[in-house]
C-alpha cells in the first residue's frame, strides 16, 4: 500500500472530529461524579450504531460508483451488514452491545483494510478512526 495519495484533509478533519463524540460519551460514564452514567453509555452505544451504520453506506457507495455488475449483489449484501450489527447493538443491554460494536467495528477496519475499490487513502485513514472508536467502546464497557 503507498502513500503516495494523500488522506484528503476533509476527510481527515471530520473522520477525527467524528471521534469526539465516542471520547465525551465514554469519558463522561468513566468520570466520578458524573450525573448520568448510564445516559453516557447509552449515548456511547447510540453513536456507534450509527457509526457503524455510516461505514456500511459508504460501503454501498463505493460498491455502486466502482462498477462490477457482476460483484454488485454480493457487495451491496454485505454493505447492509454493519447497519444490522448496530441495530442488533441497541436491542441488548449496554455491555453486551458495546461488545458487539467492537467487534464490528474491529471487522470493519479488516474488510476496510483489504478493500481494492476504494480510494488508497480510504485503509490508511480507517486505521485510526477504527481504532479510536474500538477503544472508546471497550472504554465504556469497562466504565
Amino acid at each position: 500500500m503507498t502513500h503516495a495519495t494523500p488522506i484528503p484533509r476533509a476527510a481527515g478533519l471530520l473522520g477525527f472530529a467524528g471521534l469526539l463524540p465516542f471520547a465525551a460519551a465514554s469519558l463522561a460514564a468513566m468520570l466520578p461524579g458524573t450525573l448520568a452514567p448510564d445516559l453516557a453509555l447509552r449515548a456511547l452505544l447510540a453513536y456507534g450504531a450509527v457509526i457503524l451504520s455510516f461505514l456500511g453506506g459508504i460501503r454501498w457507495g463505493l460498491a455502486m460508483a466502482e462498477g462490477d455488475a457482476g460483484a454488485l449483489p454480493a457487495r451491496l449484501g454485505v454493505s447492509v451488514l454493519p447497519s444490522l450489527l448496530g441495530w442488533s447493538a441497541l436491542l441488548l443491554p449496554v455491555a453486551p452491545g458495546l461488545a458487539l460494536l467492537a467487534t464490528g467495528f474491529a471487522v470493519m477496519l479488516w474488510a476496510d483494510r483489504r478493500v481494492a475499490f476504494a480510494p488508497a487513502w480510504y485503509p490508511r485513514l480507517r486505521l485510526p478512526l477504527s481504532l479510536g472508536a474500538m477503544g472508546a467502546l471497550l472504554l465504556g464497557l469497562f466504565a
